[in-house]
């Protein structure tokens, strides 16, 4: 019979970090509620596969809407949105951006995408985590819910629509009841999702505390949906788990030395093995004994070069990979920068590699169609690719078009 494995989650608490550990019926059980902000301190963690829930303060949710209901385009388009907010999460901190989806509706659909501010090691526990998510999706809810709660001191608060969380955010009040204050940075929260396009009336506030004496008169005056005061639920596992992965930046950085080493050592024994080779031959012209030595310990070592001229074809193939500039997401942000601003134009579909580009477009007017081929043509981070920009097709919708690139393949002379 297998073992159970038990999982372990760790919360951010109202004042510390929790410990929440499997119940034995599927849920899970408070073991501790430590004073502990730096979950680089925590002690005495049980074993079993650990789950970190990042703290509201250690992220930013951009709550969007996007003309695709395609799965696979949604993580370039909230990377291309994002950088027009100045959010640049560090490539080398590990995966610190997921999307989750709210609603969708035909070529249109709203994500939550959250952009985590890299960790540093003081903020990571001593052992590390098998998973990462975010303490908004810990708490199961229901319905259009406005929950408001404290994290290590501050309160937060979660919208939620249809039970999916749809925006979170730290507020700056640390006092004993939710008050005016936090009250106001709801209210230009809901304010500001409606003006994106993503209206959520609460039906219901839900204020998830410990504490005895709670007034909740601040958010009674504030909103019309009725006020409800609870302990908080127990976290549950949500499913699928994120794909947050923030790296160690210490094991990282320990890595990529021990990679240069090893760098550094195969490039050092190359040398040695071609010195090698260079004084077996200069040997032949010493003595034919020698030469006979040397053409022994040639053919012994043949397999080796073999090898490494294997290896050096293959890394040659991998070069569409592992180039930046070949990078498909690379190349998509350098076809967006030639979309004229404001101009009405999208995209419909992308179709990229590090040597083909196919493009589908629609557009209100013509002229806006026209200047976007001629920066496709003319830009220099695109000047690889010969383009194809045929003229466009007027639609009921405006105009239609279908341009193409393609890296020419250049032929080996005989």
């Amino acid at each position: 019979m297998s073992k159970t494995i038990e999982n372990v989650l760790l919360v951010p608490g109202e004042s510390g970090w929790e410990i929440w550990s499997n119940n034995g019926e599927g849920g899970f059980t408070l073991q501790s509620a430590t004073e502990t902000v730096d979950a680089g301190e925590l002690t005495d963690i049980p074993s079993g596969e650990l789950t970190l829930f990042f703290a509201v303060k250690s992220l930013t949710a951009v709550p969007m809407k996007v003309a695709s209901d395609d799965d696979a385009l949604f993580p370039d388009l909230a990377a291309l949105h994002a950088e027009r907010l100045g959010l640049r999460p560090d490539p080398m901190a590990g995966q610190l951006t997921d999307v989750f989806v709210i609603e969708r509706e035909p070529e249109n659909t709203a994500l939550l995408a959250v952009f985590l501010r890299t960790p540093s090691d003081a903020e990571l526990p001593p052992r590390g985590p098998k998973g990462f998510d975010i303490s908004l999706r810990a708490f199961p809810v229901t319905g259009n819910t406005l929950a408001v709660w404290k994290e290590f001191g501050r309160w937060v608060f979660g919208v939620f629509h249809q039970g999916k969380p749809v925006y979170c955010q730290t507020t700056a009040s640390d006092s004993f009841h939710p008050d005016e204050s936090v009250a106001r940075e709801i209210r230009l929260a809901l304010i500001q999702l409606a003006m994106q396009g993503l209206s959520v009336e609460p039906s219901q506030i839900v204020i998830w505390t410990s504490k005895e004496g709670i007034n909740p008169e601040a958010l009674r005056s504030a909103f019309t949906a009725p006020v409800e005061i609870s302990a908080r639920p127990a976290p549950v596992m949500p499913s699928p788990l994120s794909k947050l992965l923030p790296a160690d930046v210490r094991a990282a950085r320990k890595a990529a030395q021990q990679k240069r080493n090893i760098v550094l050592i195969a490039s050092a024994a190359a040398l040695v093995y071609f010195g090698l080779i260079g004084w077996f031959v200069y040997g032949i012209w010493q003595t034919n004994s020698q030469a006979n030595r040397i053409i022994a310990e040639a053919e012994e070592a043949a397999p080796d070069a073999e090898a490494y001229t294997a290896h050096i074809a293959k890394w040659e193939e991998l070069a569409d990979i592992i180039q930046l500039k070949n990078n498909p997401v690379d190349i998509l942000k350098r076809v967006a920068d030639c979309i004229p601003p404001n101009s009405g134009l999208r995209l419909k579909s992308a179709d990229i590699s590090a040597t083909e580009i196919k493009l589908q477009g629609e557009a209100t007017q013509l002229p806006p169609v026209n200047t976007f081929s001629l920066k496709l043509t003319k830009n220099n981070e695109l000047a690889n690719f010969q383009w194809e920009t045929p003229p466009p097709n007027s639609s009921t919708r405006g105009w239609d078009f279908v341009f193409s690139g393609e890296v020419p393949v250049q032929e080996t002379q005989p």
